[in-house]
């Protein structure tokens, strides 16, 4: 019996032996593999000191996104990268869109970006006193848009935003306006739109009371007149209040930028003497009261001026050829005033010669 037990003693020995040398073995492996592995979670991105745009198609899977980063020689070990995305439990949370990568980005911040949906937002700024057609213009001309709309006159526009029986004018509310790739025309004037109605509802909820305007429309209306006499926001509470005081008067507004509107293409850069009484809807010379829309896209402050008038009594003013205006109570003063402004008539004397704002 001790003859057969040493054999298979010694075997159990070797086995043993064998064991515990791949076991080791194997440790050292996974020390070395888990060194890469953790090597590469904290390396950085192989791209320009600039950094560089990076587009994630809808769709991509963390796997093909994996392998597309090292052909590009973004990272050196998809499949680390795709054991880390699994591990960040981001796998089925990425994202598409236009990402910029920075020199300073690691495999894991960058996954954890591709997760948020941080992606690199474009801009395009409406300009307060800008028409429809302009926005218009403008939009179509945006490349970073999709354009389902360029064929589309005005009312069909208002149309395919689910506006059919609004006039556009006025309606988009001036402002920059920041947005990801794959937005689309509708989606941005949309936008603008409902930006407009509730800045507009908010500030017809505060205005003043016994005001001359009906509706918040009417307020809109006035406000795209205010916003195309001056450029100066310290001027537009003392525009709003000659309107408004006119208004009050029954006083028509005679303002030149409504009857420019009226005459569509015909305005050439002059306004003349007979188109002054040529008559249109938007010529406030020969009707009383507002025009019957908005003639350009009003900014906030216009908006604000017109439901928060400054009235000092001011019924006329006229521009003093430096972008500000001189503010009369009387026609005769208005009167001085344009012969010294407009017709540069310097020993006319003003009551107010140093007035301001």
């Amino acid at each position: 019996m001790t003859v057969t037990e040493k054999p298979r003693g010694k075997r159990w020995r070797l086995i043993a032996g064998a064991l515990v040398v791949l076991v080791a073995g194997l440790l050292a492996v996974a020390a070395v593999y888990l060194g890469q592995y953790q090597a590469f979670r904290s390396s950085l991105l192989n791209v320009p000191e600039a950094g560089r745009i990076y587009d994630v198609s809808p769709g991509t899977s963390l796997n093909r996104l994996a392998h597309e980063l090292q052909r590009e020689a973004i990272i050196s070990h998809p499949r680390f990268f795709i054991l880390l995305g699994r591990e960040l439990d981001v796998a089925r949370r990425l994202q598409a869109g236009q990402y910029r990568l920075d020199p300073a980005m690691t495999p894991q911040s960058l996954l954890e970006t591709l997760a948020s949906g941080a992606v690199i937002q474009q801009s395009l700024t409406l300009i307060e006193g800008q028409t429809f057609r302009e926005i218009l213009e403008l939009v179509n001309a945006s490349p970073e848009l999709d354009h389902t709309l360029q064929d589309l006159d005005a009312s069909e526009v208002m149309t395919a935003l689910g506006y059919a029986d609004e006039h556009p004018e006025g309606r988009f509310l001036p402002d920059t306006y920041h947005y990801p790739l794959g937005t689309t025309d509708r989606e941005f004037l949309q936008r603008a739109y409902r930006a407009m109605a509730d800045l507009l509802a908010r500030e017809w909820e505060n205005r003043e009371a016994d005001l001359p305007l009906e509706s918040p429309y009417e307020a809109l209306i006035l406000a795209s007149i205010v916003e195309k006499e001056t450029g100066l926001a310290a001027e537009r509470p003392l525009i709003a209040g000659v309107f408004v005081s006119r208004l009050e008067r029954g006083m028509r507004l005679q303002t030149d930028p409504t009857v420019i509107y009226g005459m569509g293409e015909r305005f050439d850069g002059n306004i003349r003497s007979r188109d002054l009484r040529a008559d249109t809807p938007y010529n406030t010379y020969t009707r009383k009261g507002l025009p019957p829309t908005p003639i350009a896209m009003p900014g906030a402050d216009a908006i604000h001026a017109v439901l928060h008038p400054d009235k000092k009594g001011y019924l006329y003013f006229v521009a003093r050829g430096n972008g500000a205006h001189y503010f009369s109570r009387t026609l005769e003063e208005h009167n001085r005033a344009v012969q010294k402004f407009q017709l540069g008539k310097a020993n006319i004397k003003l009551s107010e010669p140093d007035q301001t704002p």
